[in-house]
């Protein structure tokens, strides 16, 4: 069976950095299922711990002056106060840094970045029908994976169009699909870490 050239590199960018992290988030998602999170509390507790970890490593991003020129309400984003409030819900310790966050991307990169992060929330949404059935809910304990104001997909939209409709040199759209591939690696390094006995710290 061929495939024509059009259906292996989709026109869209958000589209594209779907295909191109395909395998990366197959393989969160089977390790995601391997520490069974909704199990019980304290299996959940060291996910989020995975969330908080992830998210406060891109506290900058979303706080970054250029990028909230290219998608306003950026900042508002931000889930890693939400974790942080889930952590102390979960009477778990806030963890410390891990060694490997990201510094300094390149704008596209960091949009890759981001794409990944966004585009969790709409995972979220099954999530916390999980995490319901352990007590938890969107003001208590699994405040990260709750609705964004004016909704998840509507949400993913506006990130995408945003994103599908830049201008981006060769280079940049290299960046864009490296920061995408690598935000993927990154959350199944802190999962690890996450659910290892010892952590290895910054």
């Amino acid at each position: 069976m061929t495939v024509s050239s059009t259906a292996e590199r989709p026109s869209l960018r958000s589209q594209r950095l779907n295909q191109i992290t395909h395998q990366p988030h197959t393989k969160l998602d089977a390790l995601v299922k391997a520490h069974a999170p909704f199990e019980t509390r304290a299996n959940f507790a060291r996910f989020v711990v995975a969330q908080y970890l992830f998210q406060s490593e891109l506290v900058s991003l979303y706080n970054d002056a250029e990028l909230i020129k290219i998608v306003p309400d950026l900042a508002q984003r931000c889930r890693a106060d939400a974790a942080k409030l889930d952590l102390a819900d979960l009477e778990t310790e806030v963890p410390a840094p891990v060694a490997g966050a990201v510094k300094n991307p390149s704008k596209a990169e960091a949009l890759g970045w981001l794409f990944v992060s966004e585009g969790s929330k709409l995972g979220a949404a099954f999530l916390i029908k999980r995490a319901v059935g352990l007590g938890l809910s969107e003001t208590f304990g699994a405040r990260h994976l709750g609705e964004p104001a004016g909704g998840r997909a509507e949400g993913w939209k506006r990130y995408t169009r945003t994103l599908d409709g830049l201008e981006f040199s060769p280079e940049e759209e290299a960046d864009v699909e490296k920061g995408a591939i690598e935000a993927f690696v990154r959350f199944t390094v802190l999962l690890e870490q996450a659910y290892a006995t010892t952590p290895e710290l910054a």
